[in-house]
């Protein structure tokens, strides 16, 4: 099993939304999140100085198989890229176990409903 994690600009959240549906990824959590960029400049608005090196974005969390990780991956990819600075990050992190609370099962079956997979 593999977590995948993605920061994302806000604005492409719909759209790596509908990706992960497509491509049959159908739980995930999101989190709206700030982070420090690259870029560190002041905005003048109404003659206020405003700090924009906290950028918001999006953290978009995913448990999956080993065999779902790459096109989850590539989903993401697709929807989010924009090819400026900011695109955001994917990070692929092993899972030693999973556990479904409710019934005690263990591993990847914890993840999907068994009757799914008949």
């Amino acid at each position: 099993m593999k977590k995948i994690e993605a920061i994302i600009r806000k604005t492409r959240f719909e759209d790596v939304k509908e990706a992960l549906l497509e491509a049959d990824i159908e739980w995930f959590s999101y989190y709206d999140v700030r982070g420090i960029g690259k870029s560190r400049e002041g905005r003048i608005y109404r003659g206020v100085v405003y700090d924009t090196s906290s950028i918001e974005r999006t953290l978009v969390s995913i448990v999956v198989r080993d065999q779902n990780a790459e096109k989850t991956v590539t989903a993401i990819l697709k929807a989010a890229q924009t090819g400026e600075i900011g695109d955001g990050r994917i990070f692929v992190i092993p899972i030693a176990d999973a556990i479904r609370i409710r019934t005690g099962e263990r591993g990847d079956i914890a993840l999907y409903i068994a009757e799914q997979e008949k």
